[in-house]
């Protein structure tokens, strides 16, 4: 299984390391990833699956933890990229830190836990969409943890207020899988990929299905964003270590690629590395 002849990348992945950085939201979660998750337990399951590069993506909204993974990617040439946090509710803040970071080779653009925040209106404040243009005249993109139904509706608006920002969906706004409703759903995701610099993650499905989930609870929810972004505007994410919630790694791995099993042999080499090399330029991929 994999990619072609390309990369296999995967796209959306963290680590936390819980004496270095405070992570609160973990405190509420399973004692299954309540606890410390790096870079060696991660490497076997690469190898095993046959992914090449990953992209580290924030998991706390701090500069410890953005800081804690660029010294983890330095250490480790698999780790293609890390998406990392700046405050965009500070626009001038996040302008000084982002000018710091990009001399970083491997930061590679930024993401806020807005389904974190109080306000599920935060992401289209006057102060963050500032932020948003700040980061977009970095070209670093946005990724967005839209949380249905609460964001994903506000990807078009930000998609109109900043439109030299690229931005991708994370797990392709958690879609209500578990009681098997789509039409509210792939109503908002259409109106969303729209907007050609608007692309999705596959990652984080099985976590918003059942615990018995398989390939085939998946597949009407990939089959939408493919018909909607095209493979080109599409990329695999393991979300590990929250995918062992509902399962492991190896099951979101082989269970995606049953689906995209039924796509053509270069729709699924986007899905699975090509897309994520080109939104994120991953150098030297």
């Amino acid at each position: 299984m994999g990619g072609g002849f390309g990369l296999n990348v995967d796209a959306h992945q963290h680590f936390w390391n819980l004496e270095k950085v405070n992570y609160p939201w973990l405190s509420q979660e399973s004692e299954i990833i309540n606890r410390t998750f790096e870079a060696p337990e991660l490497e076997p399951l690469l190898r095993v699956n046959g992914i090449d590069k990953t992209i580290v993506v924030q998991a706390m909204d701090s500069y410890q933890d953005t800081e804690y993974m660029i010294d983890t990617a330095a250490r480790y040439d698999w780790i293609a990229g890390i998406v990392g946090w700046v405050p965009l509710n500070r626009p001038e803040e996040a302008d000084q830190k982002l000018e710091a970071f990009i001399r970083h080779p491997k930061f590679k653009g930024v993401r806020h836990l807005i389904h974190e925040e109080e306000d599920p209106d935060w992401l289209i404040r006057d102060d963050v969409i500032e932020g948003l243009r700040v980061l977009a005249s970095y070209g670093l993109p946005f990724d967005v943890v839209a949380v249905f139904p609460n964001h994903l509706k506000h990807v078009p608006t930000i998609a109109e207020k900043v439109p030299d920002l690229k931005m991708v969906i994370d797990h392709l706004a958690k879609p209500p899988i578990k009681v098997g409703e789509i039409e509210s759903w792939a109503k908002e995701i259409s109106k969303a990929a729209e907007y050609t610099r608007v692309y999705a993650k596959i990652s984080g499905l099985n976590t918003a299905a059942s615990e018995k989930w398989t390939s085939e609870d998946l597949k009407l929810y990939i089959d939408v964003a493919l018909e909607k972004f095209g493979a080109k505007r599409l990329m695999f994410g393991s979300d590990w270590p929250v995918a062992n919630l509902a399962g492991d790694y190896h099951k979101v791995w082989t269970e995606t690629n049953k689906v995209l099993d039924h796509y053509s042999p270069l729709e699924k080499e986007a899905i699975l590395g090509g897309t994520a090399i080109e939104f994120y330029h991953l150098e030297g991929e």
